[in-house]
């Protein structure tokens, strides 16, 4: 799949019918994590061209993703990608049988022979001062930079790669909502103190559930299942206090408001980037060209909190056959047993 083949063809296959129905699926979304909107007059008519803006905004970023790299052992060694993201096939291998997410989809689709999904990643620099040939001279002490790829997480899986994109663009529609929730707890002027806690309150929760760009790069969130189910239990009492409370008509006008200007500019509230870089088989940041070196391309996203953190993210294919059983986990201090 080409960089905007995606994009391409889903406009061709979308008759103003199937557009409408995506707003009308967005609406239905927004009001799941925020019922009270619905309070607001006209609050459909309200919402929909400010959610048509953001899913114009959505498409373009999506189009934008390059094709999912086919992940597994043997990719390894022909994916320079890959080779950045991974210290060996091994690495590669263990951080796809610890994800919860890829063996559940197997299980669930028992003739799925792939999985398209998302790869989250951390994403540090390290600076040092390391050695480099310049001609047949041996510099020393020269300030390099080198990528750390780390804490691995599979998310999101699908049978398609457009299954996959559709489900990205869905949770990027979430994740404007909680912008938008965000942006109402901190104007005091227009909320009732209560409800702009229970508020708060519901923003924090959803993120734990993984609501929003966790979901697709991963993050601190709850991933037990035990985990999942309190969360669960904490937002359906958060929604009966929030539904218990009594504000004036002109509040929930003033919350529907807030959630639409965000909606109608989603490219001041969506952080999503790529960056090339050049880099040798150490993952050493060069600036010219020279054996071993190769360029990579890769999107990240910012995931909003205290303090906000940075993730590197891609699409990925992975096989089946390469899952190992039971989510066995070799380490370094097994191998030297072995």
């Amino acid at each position: 799949m080409a960089m905007f083949d995606w994009l391409l063809n889903r406009n061709r296959a979308q008759p103003g019918s199937q557009k409408a129905a995506r707003i009308d699926e967005s609406i239905e979304r927004i009001l799941a994590i925020h019922p009270r909107l619905q309070m607001a007059p006209h609050y459909e008519q309200r919402l929909k061209p400010a959610v048509s803006a953001s899913l114009q905004h959505i498409d373009g970023l999506l189009a934008s993703l390059p094709s999912a790299h086919r992940a597994g052992a043997q990719a390894w060694s022909s994916d320079f990608h890959l080779r950045a993201f991974f210290a060996t096939p091994d690495v590669l291998l263990e951080a796809f049988a610890r994800a919860e997410e890829l063996r559940s989809f197997f299980d669930r689709n028992p003739d799925a022979a792939e999985a398209y999904a998302t790869l989250g990643m951390a994403m540090n620099e390290r600076h040092f001062l390391g050695v480099e040939l310049e001609g047949n001279d041996v510099r020393h002490d020269v300030p390099q930079t080198s990528l750390l790829f780390g804490d691995h997480r599979v998310r999101m899986c699908s049978r398609t790669e457009t299954e996959l994109r559709d489900e990205i663009g869905r949770r990027l529609m979430d994740q404007l909502v909680l912008e938008g929730i965000a942006k109402l707890t901190n104007d005091h002027n227009k909320l009732l103190d209560e409800a702009r806690l229970l508020l708060q309150a519901r923003k924090t929760l959803l993120e734990q559930q993984g609501t929003g760009m966790r979901s697709v790069v991963g993050g601190e969130s709850a991933d037990e299942a035990g985990q999942l189910e309190h969360v669960q239990k904490q937002l359906e009492e958060n929604a009966r206090n929030l539904g218990e409370i009594r504000m004036p008509g002109k509040t929930y006008d003033l919350q529907l408001k807030g959630i639409c200007d965000v909606l109608a500019n989603p490219a001041v509230h969506l952080y999503v980037g790529s960056k090339r870089v050049r880099i040798d088989l150490m993952n050493v940041v060069r600036d010219k060209e020279g054996s071993g070196c190769h360029e990579i391309e890769f999107h990240f996203a910012r995931i909003p909190g205290d303090p906000p953190r940075t993730r590197a993210f891609a699409l990925v294919c992975f096989p089946r056959t390469e899952l190992m059983p039971g989510g066995l986990r070799i380490d370094a201090a097994m191998r030297g047993l072995i």
